[in-house]
């Protein structure tokens, strides 16, 4: 299925398509290069979420990572904590 639609161009434009790809042919060529630009754009799209998720794969992990050292650093203050009172206890 096809659509007509208007679109404006600027005259050197219109032109050079004329004179290159010919009268006939504008309709094929322009449908052509917008498919093509559509999927490069939904080519870099796909990167961009990509790259997004790869990102927040990462951040995910260095909140786990954060997540642990703080366990650990709470059993080492704990640790630390009980051999000071115990110190303390024997003076």
């Amino acid at each position: 299925m096809t659509r007509t639609l208007s679109i404006a161009i600027k005259e050197n434009t219109y032109q050079d398509l004329k004179q290159k790809i010919g009268v006939g042919k504008i309709s094929s060529f322009v449908n052509k290069a917008v498919e093509k630009k559509l999927l490069e754009l939904a080519q870099e799209e796909k990167k961009e979420k990509e790259k997004l998720r790869r990102q927040l794969i990462a951040a995910h992990k260095r909140v786990i990572k954060n997540q642990k050292l703080k366990k650990e650093l709470a059993i080492w203050d704990e640790t630390v904590d009980d051999y000071i009172n115990k110190d303390n206890g024997k003076n």
